[in-house]
């Protein structure tokens, strides 16, 4: 077997990160190109419109969770395995982080794996607020935040249900499932061509969606080679960019391991992508107020992500695809708190703003002026 090769040759721990680097390049280099991203879809499907923005999410979102469920009936993976199925997760920390995540990636103008794509392509907004969240995750993981991130995770945890298995608790199998994603898989399709997103971007969002499975495949795989536990996981932003970060701070070679590979893997995909594409193009900041905006987004959402186990990708198609019940609750509690905070900051507020104004300099032209 291949990975045994690699095993025997390179060690577990290198072959985890070549593994999570590769499966990050794919990932990168494929959102890049379908410009996946759940912010662009929220505010999509809150101003009234199921566009293409929509479709490719939906194709990303159906993909994974039927590759995911394909896996489990070749009995190649079983997601009772995972951390998020296995032992207690927490509802209040999934509703509230959910929420606290849908605002900062509107105020970011894109979530963490977006932020990580857009900075690879010389988006330096997305860069400095990439590091902001980054550094806000591992300080709500292990630092000065973490007590905070305690108290609100304690509240309610799904103990109190008996189980975090959302098929489950449902009582559907997952045949039953399987038959309904691929039924919302053909239905994106179909949407993407109603939409005329083009073939490349839909396979694009096709491929971005399959790195999920296979993540969740070779960490299970890595579980009967490696000599030492591994963790079976998939793809996630919030964790990963924390120790990522933390790679730079601390000895060589004492943090090896898939998350560690894996955001590396991303940015190297996305800037390839966008390289052969001719999409590079350096971007800055417009004024302190943007970039108060950008950074407290990050913010919001490294310690909404933290707090939440996961971010618009760990939570909501990663988790979502093992039918984690916390990880539905934070990608709906994402998906109202970002439609709202789409609603107030960046269509209410402006608005308000042209009024106020207009009514102040009555020697604005007509068209400029707003009446009530």
């Amino acid at each position: 077997m291949e990975l045994e090769l690699l095993a025997d040759r390179f060690g577990d721990k290198w072959t985890l990160l070549m593994g999570g680097a590769v499966i990050g390049a794919l990932f990168g280099a494929f959102a890049q190109q379908s410009r996946f991203c759940l912010r662009a879809a929220a505010i999509e499907f809150s101003r009234g419109s199921i566009g293409g923005k929509m479709a490719v999410w939906l194709i990303v979102f159906s993909t994974a969770i039927a590759g995911t469920l394909l896996l489990s009936a070749m009995d190649l993976f079983s997601g009772n395995e995972t951390r998020q199925l296995a032992s207690p997760q927490s509802l209040s920390g999934a509703a509230l982080g959910g929420l606290m995540f849908g605002v900062g990636m509107i105020l970011a103008r894109g979530c963490s794996s977006r932020l990580l794509v857009l900075s690879a392509t010389g988006n330096l907004r997305a860069l400095l607020s990439g590091l902001v969240f980054a550094v806000v995750a591992q300080a709500s993981l292990h630092g000065f935040l973490s007590p905070l991130r305690d108290a609100l995770a304690a509240p309610l945890t799904t103990l109190s249900i008996g189980s975090n298995d959302l098929l489950v608790l449902s009582g559907v199998s997952e045949t039953t499932a399987f038959i309904l994603v691929l039924a919302g898989l053909v239905a994106s399709l179909w949407l993407a061509i109603w939409r005329r997103i083009g073939v490349w971007k839909t396979f694009a969002a096709v491929a971005v969606g399959a790195c999920i499975p296979l993540a969740w495949w070779f960490t299970k795989s890595m579980t009967g080679i490696a000599f030492e536990p591994v963790t079976i996981e998939s793809l996630s932003f919030t964790g990963p960019s924390a120790d990522t970060l933390m790679l730079f701070l601390s000895q060589p070679g004492s943090m090896i391991d898939f998350d560690v590979g894996l955001v590396p893997g991303v940015f190297l995909g996305a800037f390839f992508a966008a390289l052969l594409t001719g999409e590079l193009e350096l971007q800055g900041f417009e004024g302190g107020g943007s970039m108060r905006r950008y950074l407290a987004g990050a913010a919001l959402m490294g310690f909404g992500g933290m707090l939440a186990g996961g971010c618009a990708v760990g939570a909501g198609v990663t988790g979502a695809s093992i039918f984690a019940l916390t990880a539905w609750v934070t990608l709906f509690s994402m998906w109202i708190a970002a439609s709202a905070t789409d609603w107030l900051i960046d269509r209410k507020l402006p608005e308000r703003q042209l009024r106020a104004t207009a009514a102040a300099d009555p020697s604005l032209p007509t068209s400029i002026r707003v009446t009530e």
